[in-house]
């Protein structure tokens, strides 16, 4: 089907050109996310009549995109996760960690998750990798990605339980363990002292008439 852009998009052309594209590309991408509208008549007159308008507003966007570019592109950001000997992650990284961690080392880039790009499926190893991202309007950036294991004096065990939290567990059932026994010592303290007194008071003798 036949679209006119609205924006910048690779090799299919300038805002303004009328592109042919897939019909499932131009639903699922192009019209959702406002790069294209389809190319009948009266959209081509609408876009000719507004065309200075559009230019101008594209003009915008798209240096506001290459500012956001600007403050991540060649960064290394370092996401920590539980991980196995091996380096399997219990778990993975996917778009949503890497926009956050970005995100958190520069201000201001407000990276999205969608434009964030995963093309072999979420991250499910440590390692490190090379990770594009779209800021739209043709303008995009290239980040490194180190995953590493989660610096912890905690280990992982067979079942993928935490082994300071077991070791905690097994401490906390001790200590319970010696309260209880302390309470039962101190209890038989109390009794033993109560006997002794009871035999005191039985042994002494009654006071002379007079």
């Amino acid at each position: 089907m036949n679209v006119i852009l609205l924006e910048k998009i690779g090799k299919l052309g300038e805002i303004g050109d009328t592109a042919k594209v897939k019909s499932g590309y131009a639903r699922n991408f192009l019209f959702p996310f406002g790069k294209a509208i389809p190319a009948t008549e009266e959209n081509l007159v609408q876009f000719e009549q507004r065309r200075s308008e559009l230019m101008a507003a594209h003009d915008v966007n798209v240096a506001a995109s290459q500012k956001r570019a600007e403050k991540v592109d060649g960064i290394k950001i370092t996401v920590e996760v539980n991980a196995s000997d091996d380096g399997k992650l219990f778990g993975s990284v996917g778009t949503k960690d890497i926009a956050d961690a970005l995100n958190a080392a520069a201000a201001g880039a407000d990276v999205e998750k969608s434009e964030v790009h995963l093309p072999h499926g979420v991250i499910r190893e440590v390692g490190e990798f090379e990770v594009a991202l779209d800021f739209g309007y043709d303008v995009a950036g290239l980040i490194t990605l180190s995953v590493i294991t989660q610096q912890s004096a905690a280990s992982v065990s067979d079942d993928g339980r935490i082994e300071e939290l077991i070791e905690e567990e097994a401490a906390a059932a001790e200590s319970s363990e010696e309260v209880s026994a302390k309470a039962a010592t101190d209890e038989a303290t109390d009794e033993s002292a109560e006997e002794v007194s009871s035999a005191e008071a039985t042994d002494q003798p009654a006071a002379p008439e007079t």
